[in-house]
């Protein structure tokens, strides 16, 4: 265990001459076998499940509060890019992404991703980001458990509403490192995209996320002082390697259980998997 909580000392106790603790490293890889297995399964893109558990993992290490849920929201949503590629292959050969649904949200997701990536995320606090994530997060979870129903009649807006929507998207989803599939599933589904269909075209919708929040988490994070070895701006390389080459390996498989699941385990499932991730976040938010 650190005894000096700062970057410093954590950078020191990581960095041996020539590789990573082996320790960690296996509790970087088993993070990423089980996250893309379930990114697979939820279509959540993995950052939702990786962000808490980086957040516990640097924070064992010495790492402050505040810069341990940054680096771990940003390192996390890296990682969306390649876990995404992987998942969505899986669903696409089954016919199961909307991309029409995808082109019309798109645009918005990158414009909402960039503003909250390179702006409105260096300036919040990383504590005041951890409760931000719990309660949204919480509240998606909520709508997926009541399974309400929406009207047979209403149906996926217009390209202006698909655009404010990927903004929105977009912005929330740079705030809390997510690929996005805890607002877009849910948004979907109100939207009587059948529940199937809204996870698979979510894991499509993590890639142009993660590729806009990335930029801007390392834009953002560049200048800033005292960072961890081998980051670059508020990513972590080495957890980006370890956790994205063994993300890829699973997410397939959880797209295959994906669609073997009755639709209203997979909701249940998204649901209560949302709700844990929610109690960390706002326990670490609280605490710090």
């Amino acid at each position: 265990m650190v005894q000096d909580a700062g970057p410093a000392a954590f950078a020191d106790t990581l960095f041996a001459p020539n590789m990573l603790d082996p320790i960690l490293i296996v509790e970087l890889a088993t993070l990423g076998l089980v996250t893309g297995f379930l990114a697979g399964l939820l279509g959540i893109g993995g950052g939702m499940l990786i962000g808490p558990f980086m957040t516990l993992i640097m924070s064992g290490q010495g790492v402050g509060a505040d810069l341990a849920v940054k680096m771990a929201i940003a390192t996390s949503m890296a990682t969306i890019m390649f876990t995404s590629i992987s998942s969505v292959r899986a669903h696409h050969q089954r016919g199961a992404v909307r991309w029409d649904v995808v082109r019309g949200l798109a645009p918005g997701i990158v414009v909402g991703g960039a503003l909250a990536s390179v702006g409105v995320f260096s300036i919040l606090k990383g504590t005041s980001l951890a409760i931000f994530f719990a309660v949204f997060v919480g509240f998606s979870a909520t709508q997926m458990y009541l399974d309400k129903k929406p009207k047979p009649s209403r149906q996926m807006p217009q390209w202006k509403g698909q655009l404010a929507a990927g903004s929105v998207i977009g912005f929330l989803s740079g705030l809390v490192g997510a690929g996005g599939g805890f607002i877009s599933v849910p948004f979907m589904v109100a939207h009587n995209v059948v529940i199937l269909n809204a996870v698979a075209t979510s894991a499509a919708l993590g890639f142009p996320i993660a590729l806009a929040n990335t930029v801007g988490y390392v834009v953002s994070g560049s200048a800033l002082p005292g960072l961890p070895a081998w980051s670059l701006g508020y990513v972590w390389l080495p957890a980006l390697l370890v956790i994205a080459s063994c993300s890829v390996l699973t997410a397939p498989i959880g797209a295959r259980v994906a669609h073997r699941m009755p639709v209203a385990k997979l909701k249940k499932v998204f649901a209560f998997v949302l709700y844990g991730l929610a109690a960390y976040m706002l326990w670490k938010g609280l605490l710090g």
